[in-house]
């Protein structure tokens, strides 16, 4: 039992005085970023989805 009081005691003491917590404006740019990123990332699957439906229709099309 006291190794998980001590658990819980160490976790706490980590979370409030060793984590560097980002501010406000850190925390916009992140954000930012990873919007971006995902927003890029869905064009280029999209693209990728589109272009092999196209190619995939033209060889149906063939046979």
């Amino acid at each position: 039992m006291n190794k998980i009081s001590n658990y819980f005691r160490d976790s706490y003491k980590e979370l409030t005085e060793k984590v560097t917590w980002p501010n406000w404006i850190q925390l916009q740019q992140s954000t930012m970023i990873v919007l971006a990123a995902t927003l890029i990332i869905t064009a280029v699957v999209a693209i990728m989805d589109l272009v092999s439906n196209t190619g995939l229709n033209f060889i149906y099309k063939l046979f």
